[in-house]
């Protein structure tokens, strides 16, 4: 499934930033990644990647904020978004437009088989 597949990581951690490549890349995704919302939002819109995952505290555009932009704007309304974040803000992230939340700290099995669930939900059912 994922040959092909971009993932936008939004995250201000290094070390955090480091591992979710790391997931990401050995599960065959292609990543980029931006270190504030603000350009996070520049380059989803410029790239369109198949998903993009970010942190809630982001400085500059937090990630609620960056996802509901995202899921406002004409070219990235239909990407997918899934907020990690140590806060308990299930219901925010889904108020904001997201379509996964996942509490941090980041165990890979639980980070990949979230982001396959969000791309195996956009499937078109036959």
């Amino acid at each position: 499934m994922p040959q092909g597949r971009s993932v936008l990581v939004v995250e201000r951690d290094p070390h955090v930033r480091e591992l979710q490549l790391n997931f990401l890349t050995r599960g065959g995704f292609s990543v980029d990644y931006a270190t504030d919302g603000h350009a996070g939002l520049a380059l989803a819109e410029a790239l369109v990647p198949d998903l993009v995952v970010t942190e809630i505290l982001v400085p500059k555009l937090d990630g609620l904020a960056l996802c509901s932009h995202l899921k406002a704007g004409s070219k990235t309304s239909h990407v997918p978004v899934l907020v990690c974040s140590m806060l308990a803000a299930t219901a925010r992230a889904r108020e904001a437009g997201a379509d996964a939340f996942m509490k941090k700290p980041l165990a890979e099995q639980r980070y990949m088989d979230t982001i396959r669930g969000v791309f195996a939900a956009r499937q078109p059912t036959t």
